[in-house]
């Protein structure tokens, strides 16, 4: 009796430090990304400390250069200028994208007949494209969407692709069977299986269209991320320009989760 009351004392005794070294590895996790960017930012002011603030500041003085701009308003204009080409540059490129991948997804004529070029297309860097654009468009808001569309409308197609392909084909019987219209097969069936990777490449074109919007504003403009950047290094001004750079990371990870919010919320 008492060797089996020693024998449970013994288990829970042992449980609480079982659950304690899970607790302290779930915390772990949540916190590496926190410490690697303080390894980060350590090692970058360490590095600083040897070159003038014109060839690399720190991040003491990028972060200062980064309140102040956000306080007299310049950097939340540019960005909301960047974002208003951005956002809908990534609505227009996944609306193609969808539209051209569903076809090449269904009929294996239009896959022949389509692939070849939307592959060689991505062997055209888009950097190469931009000039061209605003020759034809011109300067304007037109330029840079289109732009960011064309950036953001290879990774959603491939997706949507891949996405319909995947649907097994027992389902698709299933509905011939039930005698479902090409629209019911297409709402209750093919847009459910493929919206997980249909998001998923949203998700990378969403970061992309950032791509493209500087892209655009770094070859001639006024207004955006891009100008900010091009003109902190005109000025030699490198703490503007990385904080330009920051504000971009940032603004690209703003959409990136807002996408992985609607995701959640859509695959529920």
């Amino acid at each position: 009796m008492a060797t089996s009351i020693n024998g449970i004392n013994r288990a829970a005794g042992s449980q609480p430090a079982g659950l304690s070294k899970t607790t302290a590895q779930v915390w772990l996790l949540r916190a590496a990304p926190f410490i690697l960017l303080a390894v980060f930012l350590l090692a970058w002011h360490l590095i600083s400390l040897n070159y003038p603030p014109f060839i690399l500041p720190g991040p003491v003085s990028v972060a200062v250069t980064l309140i102040d701009k956000l306080r007299d308003g310049t950097l939340i204009y540019h960005t909301a200028i960047t974002l208003s080409e951005a956002i809908p540059g990534l609505v227009v490129g996944a609306l193609f994208g969808f539209v051209t991948g569903y076809p090449i997804a269904k009929s294996p004529v239009v896959d022949r007949l389509l692939s070849p070029f939307i592959v060689a297309s991505q062997g055209v860097p888009f950097i190469a494209i931009a000039p061209l654009l605003l020759i034809w468009f011109g300067n304007g808001i037109g330029a840079k969407v289109f732009l960011c569309a064309i950036v953001v409308f290879f990774p959603i197609t491939i997706n949507v692709i891949v996405g319909l392909r995947g649907i097994s084909p027992i389902l698709r019987e299933l509905f011939r069977s039930m005698n479902a219209t090409r629209w019911e097969t297409f709402c209750k069936l093919e847009l459910p299986a493929a919206l997980p990777l249909m998001l998923a490449g949203l998700r990378v074109g969403g970061t992309l269209s950032m791509i493209g919007a500087l892209a655009a504003e770094f070859l001639g403009t006024d207004r955006g991320l891009g100008f900010v950047i091009n003109q902190g290094r005109g000025l030699y001004d490198t703490p503007l320009v990385l904080a330009g750079i920051v504000t971009t990371v940032l603004t690209a990870l703003g959409i990136y989760g807002g996408i992985r919010l609607i995701e959640r919320t859509l695959i529920k």
